[in-house]
């Protein structure tokens, strides 16, 4: 078996494919379900994908029902990754993660250490501090309010690994709609808010986002290769 430590050292690069445009939520599950079997096949390498989905909500394997809060109000998908409610939408940058964990090492609780110190060095880019918490998901900043520090969720960690191949993966809120997180209890966290970039008063863009994502990642976890979207069709 691959030593843990390969997780962040493969050799070989990434494919790296960056969406423009909207990604409806049914064509990204078809393309992560082809994709991933042909990784596992050695059909195809592994691959990181940054897209944007219209808004709608999506919940994982361990959702409540009583945490999806108003229903109605936007399309809401079932999904097999871990986690529960979450909301994507525009401004906000999803990262679909690829990896083949039979050749990195099957260590899944290692590789979302690593996707925690991906983000947090994504966001010291921006001067940003982000932390992690060992009884929440995803990745928190601390900023004042009112005299008081108070921690909002500024990034979430959603993973599946089927027969050591992963898929979904990251959302970084750059500058989304942040009221559509009203409709759901994010992470079934009810006692902490949600922020972004735009929210710190910062103003990055998706493109500032995508470089620093790309950086990170390849300083963690090996080189990429930018690739065309059509390389989707695998």
């Amino acid at each position: 078996m691959p030593s843990k430590l390969s997780i962040a050292n493969s050799s070989a690069a990434v494919d790296w494919i960056v969406s423009n445009g909207y990604v409806e939520y049914d064509r990204a599950l078809a393309v992560m379900a082809r994709r991933t079997m042909a990784i596992r096949e050695g059909r195809a390498k592994e691959l990181v994908w940054l897209l944007e989905h219209p808004p709608l909500y999506t919940a994982g394997t361990g959702a409540k029902e009583q945490d999806l809060l108003n229903p109605r109000s936007l399309p809401v998908y079932h999904t097999n990754r871990g986690g529960q409610f979450t909301y994507h939408g525009p401004g906000q940058r999803v990262v679909y993660i690829m990896l083949d964990l039979e050749t990195r090492g099957r260590d899944i609780r290692g590789l979302i250490t690593l996707l925690e110190k991906w983000l947090i060095e994504t966001l010291a880019e921006f001067n940003v501090v982000g932390e992690t918490r060992h009884d929440r998901v995803g990745i928190w900043i601390r900023r004042p309010s009112k005299g008081e520090a108070v921690e909002d969720k500024i990034a979430a960690i959603g993973l599946r690994v089927s027969r050591w191949v992963t898929s979904h993966g990251i959302a970084l809120n750059v500058d989304p709609d942040l009221s559509q997180f009203d409709g759901i209890v994010p992470c079934g966290i009810r006692d902490h808010g949600v922020t972004s970039l735009a929210g710190l008063g910062l103003p990055v863009t998706l493109y500032d986002v995508d470089v620093a994502l790309r950086r990170s990642f390849q300083q963690i976890f090996g080189p990429t290769r930018l690739i065309e979207s059509d390389g989707l069709d695998i």
